[in-house]
């Protein structure tokens, strides 16, 4: 299992430093898209990372499946995350509740 990020360079920088290998630019709106998807497809894939504010970029149909998608959970970091907590995003990956 494996985390993926997607941003601009300034935000993806950080995690290739922390040694995350699946980390790709999307510096426009369709190159972010298109992103998301090969990432969706990636079955390595358990975790994807999103800058809050590029959640609030792409269109509202994938950004529903991103909130709901158990596989990978989806992360945004920064600004609003639309949807739910981390506690839930967590609960809803793992099956049970880590807080409890």
């Amino acid at each position: 299992m494996e985390i993926a990020v997607i941003g601009s360079e300034e935000f993806i920088l950080g995690f290739r430093l922390a040694g995350v290998r699946k980390t790709y630019v999307a510096d426009t709106d369709a190159r972010l898209v298109e992103r998301i998807n090969q990432v969706l497809d990636d079955r390595d894939v358990g975790i994807l990372v999103l800058k809050g504010s590029d959640m609030e970029r792409i269109p509202l149909r994938l950004r529903i499946t991103l909130e709901n998608s158990v596989r990978p959970t989806v992360i945004a970091i920064g600004g609003e995350e639309s949807g739910l907590s981390m506690r839930e995003r967590i609960k809803r990956s793992v099956g049970v509740d880590l807080w409890k």
